[in-house]
């Protein structure tokens, strides 16, 4: 009975991977788009939204399952308990990469503004924060999830600074610049928001192994 198991969670770890890389290559698509103007490249990332939410239930469906059939307790109940909380996340992350295909569809067809530096450098970051926080998770790596956590005031930082230089050194001075430069500040806005929604999955991946709440609490780690 407990071997079935084990090999239930193993197969649990391998969805929560895949969603984790499904939603690290949708933020790398939506900026490419960005980057590249490139439309169908937008649209295929909206449409591979679906196949996400697809798989986002079907992890949800699994662990309640899980939890009913075999009543796990301590640290398996709390990988399972875990396991919805970062699926959901992962699906949030997904959307905002939609959000940003989006945007961009909004603007491929418009000079560009400016050239682009901080947003792709912010966009790494998300993909990364991304990829370390599922590790982190795979791996019970309690150091990875903290290096995530310690990413994102970075993150911050260039959210600003995007923010202040299209607001201050664009719009401002030049109203007419708004229909390009609102698109690329929602984009920088997504980014981060992305980030934020990983550091959600770290904290939740410390409380996992250790048992202990870091959210609201950065002094305990």
């Amino acid at each position: 009975m407990q071997r079935h198991f084990d090999e239930e969670l193993k197969e649990l770890h391998r969805d929560i991977l895949k969603m984790g890389v499904l939603a690290q290559e949708a933020i790398y698509k939506s900026i490419e788009a960005l980057k590249s103007r490139d439309k169908l490249l937008a649209q295929e990332v909206i449409k591979a939204d679906d196949k996400i939410d697809e798989l986002e239930l079907s992890i949800d469906e699994r662990c309640i399952d899980l939890i009913a059939r075999h009543q796990p307790m301590a640290s398996d109940l709390r990988f399972l308990t875990t396991g919805m909380k970062i699926n959901a996340e992962l699906e949030r992350i997904a959307d905002l990469a939609l959000d940003i295909s989006q945007r961009v569809l909004e603007i491929a067809d418009k000079p560009l503004l400016k050239p682009l530096v901080d947003i792709p450098k912010l966009s790494v970051i998300a993909q990364n924060m991304v990829r370390d926080a599922i590790n982190a998770f795979i791996k019970r790596d309690v150091d990875l999830a903290k290096k995530v956590l310690l990413s994102d005031p970075e993150a911050d930082r260039l959210r600003n600074f995007v923010s202040d230089e299209l607001v201050n050194d664009y719009m401002a001075k030049d109203p007419k610049t708004a229909d390009r430069a609102v698109p690329l500040l929602l984009i920088a806005r997504h980014l981060e928001r992305i980030c934020d929604h990983t550091t959600n999955i770290a904290e939740d991946v410390i409380y996992m192994i250790e048992a202990k709440v870091v959210k609201h609490h950065p002094e305990k780690l």
